[in-house]
């Protein structure tokens, strides 16, 4: 239980801006909605992949085991043939590859583990899920920061755009206001400076079924709890209706 909690701790400090994300000119960034794809299974399943391929390099995912991707579709062998480096195994949990003293010395600390990191973002702005979203499709150059990526969402983040290759260099696009007297920047779009390996529209999918991965990771058991408690609403429905009638009986005579 406390390795439970200091986990959501963590990623809540690690993925957490010190001041709320600004557009320039002291107006919050607006969360996207993310799309509901935690009930769309060949989407999870390509979350999964994206996961693994571009995330666990560095992140980790300790209470998430790789034979729990059953539950999403996937089969003991796929995983072993798709999703397992060479020396895991298909009952490990999903542990980064880098070295945590590596990891500190390039990023100045380390990376958050992430199997909780959709429920422990949740904010004012949104869900855990819209945050990543946006978060996600917010990188843009910045030859100040030591990565050479900063964000829009998370202003200094020091990770970098690991999904670079994938969306392209954009920068963000402002425009200044005069509002009460005051000129202020305001962010109103991304201008593409150079492309990437898939269109805005493919990329924006991309993403969308990796923050699903992660919102499913979050509790794998979400789905069913909907399902079983609309059952229990259901059945307490029903049953409140016959105890009525019985009331009803029961006091007939009496009155």
């Amino acid at each position: 239980m406390k390795k439970l909690l200091l986990s959501i701790a963590l990623s809540a400090a690690a993925l957490l801006p010190a001041l709320p994300a600004l557009a320039s000119g002291g107006e919050e960034l607006h969360w996207d909605k993310a799309p509901n794809m935690t009930n769309d299974l060949p989407a999870l399943q390509d979350g999964a992949r994206t996961f693994v391929n571009y995330c666990l390099g560095c992140h980790s995912a300790a209470f998430m085991r790789f034979n729990r991707l059953r539950d999403i579709g996937l089969t003991e062998q796929q995983i072993k043939d798709n999703l397992l480096f060479t020396t895991d195994k298909v009952g490990d949990t999903m542990k980064a590859a880098i070295d945590p003293k590596q990891a500190k010395d390039w990023f100045g600390a380390n990376p958050p583990d992430l199997t909780l990191v959709a429920r422990s973002r949740a904010g004012h702005g949104g869900t855990g899920a819209d945050y990543l979203y946006t978060f996600l499709r917010s990188f843009y150059k910045d030859d100040t920061r030591p990565t050479g990526w900063n964000n829009l969402a998370f202003p200094n983040v020091g990770m970098p755009h690991a999904l670079w290759q994938l969306q392209g260099d954009r920068e963000p696009v402002f425009e200044t206001r005069n509002e009460h007297g005051h000129q202020t920047k305001v962010f109103t779009g991304w201008k593409q400076v150079t492309p990437g390996e898939l269109t805005t529209v493919q990329y924006d999918q991309k993403v969308a079924h990796l923050v699903g991965y992660l919102q499913w990771m979050a509790e794998p058991a979400q789905n069913s709890r909907v399902r079983v408690g609309v059952w229990v609403l259901l059945f307490l429905l029903m049953f409140t209706v016959i105890a009525w009638r019985l009331n009803a009986a029961f006091w007939k005579d009496v009155r």
